[in-house]
């Protein structure tokens, strides 16, 4: 079983920009001590001879409807209704740093 120290804990919420304080990184030791032992249960479950699912259902899904194309806006209306427009593309403020 890992090991959780609280330099670990703390170098780590300080590179998800997470400030905690000593009482909160107790808890979440305490927490991640409690998830490590849950991994380990299941860890330890036999599943030699189970087979794979790759569908969690027996049966298929038959009563999706086919897509029906309706209405589209055309490039044109878009780009005419858009309030800043650059090489025929919608222009938007920057997001991420």
């Amino acid at each position: 079983m890992e090991k959780f120290e609280k330099g670990m804990l703390k170098k780590l919420a300080n590179d998800v920009m997470f400030d905690l304080n000593d009482q909160e990184i107790s808890e979440l030791q305490e927490e991640f001590e409690i998830y490590v032992r849950q991994m380990d249960l299941l860890n330890r479950i036999d599943t030699e001879n189970v087979e794979e699912m790759v569908y969690p259902f027996e049966t298929p899904t038959t009563f999706i409807r086919d897509d029906e194309h309706e209405y589209a806006l055309s490039a044109a209306d878009a780009l005419a209704n858009a309030p800043r427009v650059a090489a025929n593309h919608i222009v938007v403020p920057k997001v991420v740093k």
